[in-house]
């Protein structure tokens, strides 16, 4: 039974909305019947809502969702910004870690940190919003190349000239690709060192609600702060403060998706 509002009529189309959403076509007794909607008024707003484009009925006679939907959503994306969106949870992740976060994206086959959060305690390390930064020794770059599609992960690969200026950096193509593929195994990736000899790096990627990568945010500290004993568990800290983004873009796990 929904809850009586001031405004039922629009509580009930949401509803109906909300309904094919999370279960997709439906029949319009189905509907009826599990949101206890009064027959009449329901058909008067399947009738509306198909007016507007929200929603229409398929081959089966079933009601699904439409496309002036998809045109709101993508009005919506556009006017987000993920900055605006990642800088709680990402300033809760530099509180809790008192460690330096970046937030970073992929921009015309470079990365770029585009958010910079300090703690007091964060060292000084040489970079800036708007610093573009090494897609191969950086944690947010290869971050946000695992994610990419094969075609356009070999297309930026095949772009890269590898230079080594730490012991710890990739040499090499088949070096990376091997390391993209732990990365996507593993769900984060790891700076050892690569850039800047002593200073260390974790990543996780951030999802949109179409499953595709947005950006990626990142810890950063000297080997001191990221250890190898400290290092996995910061990982997960990393990888929670991105999901906790993801959601808020809209992404859902598969377990999460299936429990609706």
């Amino acid at each position: 039974m929904l809850e009586i509002t001031p405004v039922p009529a629009l509580t009930r189309a949401i509803a109906i909305l909300d309904f094919i959403a999370q279960h997709g076509p439906c029949s319009a007794a189905e509907i009826i019947e599990t949101l206890a909607l009064p027959k009449s008024s329901a058909y008067l707003l399947f009738a509306e809502l198909k007016k507007q484009r929200l929603i229409t009925i398929d081959r089966n006679n079933n009601y699904c969702l439409w496309t002036r939907l998809v045109e709101f959503a993508g009005h919506a994306l556009q006017r987000m910004d993920i900055r605006d969106i990642a800088r709680p949870p990402l300033t809760r992740l530099m509180q809790q870690t008192n460690l330096l976060c970046h937030l970073g994206i992929l921009e015309g086959g470079h990365a770029c940190y585009i958010l910079k959060l300090e703690s007091a305690a964060t060292i000084s390390v040489r970079s800036h919003e708007g610093k573009s930064l090494s897609l191969y020794r950086s944690g947010i770059g290869k971050c946000l190349l695992a994610w990419q599609q094969p075609e356009e992960q070999e297309r930026i690969i095949s772009g890269l000239r590898f230079v080594a200026v730490t012991p710890t950096s990739l040499r090499n193509a088949d070096a990376l690709r091997t390391e993209l593929a732990r990365i996507r195994r593993q769900g984060w990736s790891f700076d050892n060192g690569e850039d800047y000899p002593d200073v260390r790096c974790v990543a996780a990627p951030i999802f949109n609600a179409r499953q595709q990568l947005v950006a990626a945010i990142s810890l950063v500290g000297t080997r001191l702060d990221i250890d190898d004993d400290k290092r996995d568990y910061l990982a997960g800290q990393a990888i929670a403060c991105a999901r906790d983004i993801s959601r808020l873009l809209g992404w859902r796990s598969p377990a999460e998706k299936h429990a609706s």
